[in-house]
């Protein structure tokens, strides 16, 4: 019996025993039969029709939490489902519609449902995992209940409510701290202040004026100069670093522009990037992600918002490569210039790649190349400023992150 039969056991065995009474009547001349089996057949009918004209409707509530789904990641998913239904609907199985880019089991029982004709439907809470696998916009839903009729005769298929948009982002790993803050421009390292969140506020005392609030007086500098003095803040800005995200079609496969997940060495420089991006961020830097032709990929994360880089990770959910630029730029023209950390993360290189990060090594504290690559990756980066690393597609990402940022690496880590 496959799922298109709309009866149930029960019900095929009505409509069966329905004909063997009127063949039988007919044919052993038995007329009570005939009544039996008139009325096996009215029941089938009846609640074929029931189940056509009193069909449940009903709504769905969904919660995911988190509420941005990660490859790899565990996400709850919480459903309300709201049953409205002229008759009563005996137990059965709901189950919910997964999309591709998450994997799990979504299905269960389904308590019974009384009439509501007269009473408010109560709501049935339903729960169940699932593990993001590709990263992209996806829908769940919508929701399945599959039931019978009063009698148990027919089986129905009740769709409630409608899909749920869900987002898959990007992995973010966490990687390691970075074994020291290099330097802004002349040399200077940065205060531990400056690390941990967006900078600090030096309390700068001077004498009172006129207008000034009373509460801003510094008690302390008062009492040792022995004149009114009242606090002033200067506000230091957190040092900057920027992340390089090569999306140039021809260092990646062409299943790399076609959709999120095509393309997995792709995949794992996406993760890297927001990783990277995730752990210059607690450090306390702004970080600019950028393509290697200079333009913005998201708005600047603000150093020590932590938060904010689950947003930037949801933003890339959908970011796909690109056709290469004229110039085929592995930096953006501004690199030479840059004096805070610098973090690139590209695919396979050419020999005019190399030769082009050989020269255009900017200026940084903090010169990072994550190369994600089957190949063979150049030896020379190091010699020429770079800390670099090959990473395979699905590789260690902390690894190969920890193997560049060391103090001793200056070379391509395997």
């Amino acid at each position: 019996m496959t799922q298109r039969w709309p009866l149930t056991l029960r019900g095929t065995g009505a409509l069966a025993l329905a004909v063997v009474s009127f063949v039988v009547a007919q044919r052993a001349a038995i007329p009570e039969l005939m009544y039996f089996g008139t009325l096996m057949l009215a029941l089938v009918v009846f609640a074929a029709v029931s189940a056509l004209v009193a069909r449940p409707t009903g709504e769905v509530t969904r919660t995911l939490a988190p509420e941005v789904a990660e490859v790899g990641g565990i996400t709850e998913v919480r459903v309300s489902v709201t049953l409205r239904t002229p008759v009563p609907v005996l137990p059965g199985r709901w189950s919910d519609t997964v999309p591709p880019g998450l994997r799990g089991r979504a299905e269960g029982p389904f308590p019974a449902a009384p009439s509501t004709l007269r009473r408010s439907a109560a709501p049935v809470a339903l729960r169940y995992e699932v593990v993001g696998s590709v990263r992209g916009p996806f829908l769940i839903g919508p929701l399945v209940v599959t039931t019978t009729d009063p009698f148990g005769l027919i089986r129905r298929r009740i769709r409630v409510g409608r899909a749920t948009p869900v987002t898959v982002a990007p992995t973010i790993v966490e990687l390691a701290p970075l074994p020291s803050a290099p330097g802004e421009p002349g040399g200077t390292r940065q205060s531990a202040a400056l690390q941990l969140g967006q900078g600090a506020d030096n309390l700068v005392a001077r004498p009172y004026a006129p207008g000034d609030s009373m509460r801003r007086i510094h008690w302390r500098a008062t009492a040792h100069r022995d004149t009114l003095m009242v606090r002033q803040e200067e506000q230091e800005s957190s040092p900057a670093a920027t992340v390089v995200l090569d999306r140039a079609l021809s260092r990646w496969s062409p299943a790399a522009a076609d959709a999120p997940g095509g393309d997995p060495a792709f995949e794992t420089a996406v993760s890297a990037c927001v990783s990277v991006v995730a752990r210059l961020v607690h450090e306390g830097y702004t970080v600019d992600v950028v393509d290697s032709d200079g333009d913005l990929l998201a708005e600047p994360v603000e150093g020590g918002e932590d938060a904010e880089v689950g947003g930037l990770a949801a933003s890339f959910a959908t970011l796909r490569a690109r056709v290469d630029h004229p110039s085929r730029r592995v930096l953006p023209a501004s690199a030479g210039a840059m004096l805070g950390p610098v973090v690139v993360i590209t695919g396979r290189l050419d020999a005019d790649d190399l030769t082009a990060l050989n020269s255009g090594a900017p200026q940084s504290g903090l010169p990072v190349l994550l190369a994600v690559t089957d190949g063979q990756a150049a030896t020379t980066l190091g010699s020429a400023g770079w800390q670099a690393s090959m990473l395979r597609p699905g590789g260690d990402v902390a690894r190969a992150w920890e193997d560049a940022t060391r103090p001793e690496t200056a070379r391509v880590g395997v």
